[in-house]
């Protein structure tokens, strides 16, 4: 865990799950899978589940911009009237995934698995009900639009951010299947039997975090010159680099059959989904977002305007942008 002396909220705790004879969407099965999460405030506070994005964990969420704007004394997800619970995703953070030793034996899972196993600690093991609220990040924001479908009497209110109601599809997957592509086709990965990380997963990281990630504005603010964007680029490529191939390979390939379009139908919940209007991997240009609100009674879109501060798909990780709307719909949303 990170230095925490200055955040608002009550020290996170970190707890392990493990559940027998996993059987995921393939068929396969993983006599043990660990579920790692992340708990903050009381348990007899009312819970509210918080999903984070691809290749992140419980913990990339626990800083100032997200918990410490959002889990504080007076703050919209206050601690000390929620609990908040934060999973590690399978694959990610401290839960099972293909770095733990089975490489690419471990089974092939797929965003529905993942929230089938969010749904099994909260319910089985954490003996959680019923949620006030989902709030999920870009992959964790995906996850949310597939929960309030999956399970659409379990929360009253679902607040995907970053993430659209739609097939996997366009520069979303196209860029995605370049980082696989790169690091399947690098022979250091060795068909995942690799000694050291293949070159190409930081190489193919970096690349798409440029081309889907920061923002138009806030990319020129760092790059204003050609000097500047070498400079930037060397930084980022030059820089220490965690991760491990197989679980990032894994991680990206999870997205590959999302499609919550056609259920949304059957979603409840007081649904806030909210995007950046310079969202590289969602652009609001493509109707996606109005359309489903249509179909979904009780359902409202935020699309936070391009400015100076935004930095792309990963402008909501600044929960300034939309404390107050998520406030509000917290204060108003019935307890159903």
């Amino acid at each position: 865990m990170t230095d925490r002396a200055a955040d608002p909220y009550p020290t996170p705790r970190q707890a392990e799950w493990g559940v027998s004879d996993f059987r995921f969407h393939t068929g396969e099965v993983l006599p043990a899978l660990r579920l790692a999460y992340t708990t903050v405030g009381d348990p007899a506070g009312e819970p509210v589940l918080v999903l984070h994005g691809t290749n992140g964990s419980a913990e990339a969420l626990l800083n100032p911009a997200f918990a410490g704007t959002l889990f504080g004394p007076g703050q919209p997800l206050d601690a000390r009237r929620h609990f908040i619970v934060l999973p590690d995703a399978i694959g990610t953070g401290r839960s099972s995934k293909p770095s733990d030793g089975l490489r690419t034996a471990f089974p092939a899972y797929n965003y529905d698995d993942m929230v089938r196993a969010q749904h099994r600690l909260l319910t089985e093991h954490l003996g959680i009900r019923h949620l006030r609220a989902i709030v999920g990040y870009s992959m964790g924001g995906m996850h949310t639009w597939l929960w309030a479908q999956h399970h659409p009497d379990f929360m009253d209110i679902a607040v995907p951010l970053a993430a659209l109601p739609a097939p996997m599809s366009g520069r979303n997957w196209l860029l995605r299947r370049l980082v696989i592509d790169a690091i399947r086709h690098d022979p250091a990965w060795q068909g995942g039997h690799y000694t050291q990380q293949p070159r190409s997963l930081q190489v193919a990281s970096v690349f798409y975090g440029l081309a889907t990630n920061g923002g138009h504005l806030g990319l020129q603010q760092l790059a204003p010159t050609r000097a500047a964007a070498d400079a930037l680029l060397d930084q980022r490529l030059q820089s220490p680099f965690k991760g491990d191939a197989n679980d990032h390979l894994y991680q990206w390939e999870a997205s590959r059959d999302y499609d919550p379009e056609p259920g949304l139908d059957r979603i409840t919940a007081r649904v806030l989904a909210i995007l950046s209007a310079d969202d590289e991997r969602n652009p609001p240009e493509l109707g996606v977002l109005e359309r489903a609100i249509a179909r979904i009674p009780h359902a409202e879109a935020l699309v936070i305007p391009t400015g100076p501060d935004t930095t792309g798909h990963a402008t909501l990780g600044q929960a300034r942008f939309y404390a107050q709307a998520l406030a509000q719909v917290l204060a108003t949303a019935p307890r159903r």
